[in-house]
């Protein structure tokens, strides 16, 4: 399964726009939201691509928290306020939180549940095995620390392969 991971785009829906058309013109299949994502405009912006969807609310949407609930039902996302689980078949999960409660992400990390968990809040591209787990956040859409460009990532889960864009050049992965 070929998911586009994205986050920290803080209602900057032209970004937020640019960063869904490269995942959609790379053929994901999938796409997960790590959190931040700013307004129900966002939001709306991310269910009219009809790709299924999964939305994590982070430490800046808590005043949206039950806008993006409620708006969320009936549409082709799915969205939790700590972490949302994405279905990769065989019984196995992509989990996402936004990463700002430390504590969980570490215990999702450490629990060696998922073979993948993706986050945001850092601003930071992050690429790393920690036993069994891959831990990835693609970057950030607004404000971006490293890259200092704004990124998007596409996780390939049947080679297991990631590859981060920047989604202001988006005709080549770029190294993290």
């Amino acid at each position: 399964m070929r998911i586009g991971l994205l986050s920290d785009s803080h209602g900057k829906t032209r970004r937020l726009r640019a960063a869904l058309e490269l995942l959609a013109i790379r053929g994901v299949e999938a796409v997960v939201h790590c959190g931040d994502i700013g307004c129900t405009k966002s939001l709306r912006l991310l269910e009219s691509t009809g790709i299924p969807s999964w939305l994590v609310a982070g430490n800046m949407d808590c005043h949206l928290q039950h806008e993006l609930e409620a708006l969320s039902q009936g549409t082709s996302i799915t969205y939790w306020y700590s972490t949302v689980e994405v279905p990769l078949g065989d019984d196995k999960y992509l989990v996402a939180t936004h990463g700002d409660n430390e504590g969980l992400l570490d215990e999702l990390i450490r629990g060696q549940r998922f073979p993948y968990v993706c986050h945001g809040h850092t601003h930071r591209a992050r690429d790393e095995r920690i036993g069994d787990v891959r831990v990835i956040c693609p970057g950030a859409i607004t404000g971006p620390r490293h890259p200092a460009v704004p990124t998007v990532a596409i996780l390939d889960t049947t080679t297991d392969t990631l590859a981060f864009y920047d989604i202001a050049q988006p005709d080549h992965p770029i190294p993290v």
